[in-house]
């Protein structure tokens, strides 16, 4: 694993702790749940392209 691909699954899990946590207030956010939501899925699209050209290079 890279160091790029780990920190971008480092950062998927913050973004991920910090969604659960807004969900878990008593009124959350629904722009704030949006906003990491949103960030969470540019993260994960992110590492999947990356792991696509990973594999399309070492067949």
């Amino acid at each position: 694993m890279s160091d790029l691909t780990f920190r971008l699954m480092e950062r998927h899990q913050q973004i991920d702790e910090a969604l659960r946590a807004e969900r878990r207030r008593r009124w959350p956010d629904p722009l704030a749940i949006l906003r990491l939501t949103r960030a969470k899925l540019a993260l994960r699209q992110r590492l999947g392209r990356l792991m696509r050209r990973r594999m399309a290079l070492h067949g």
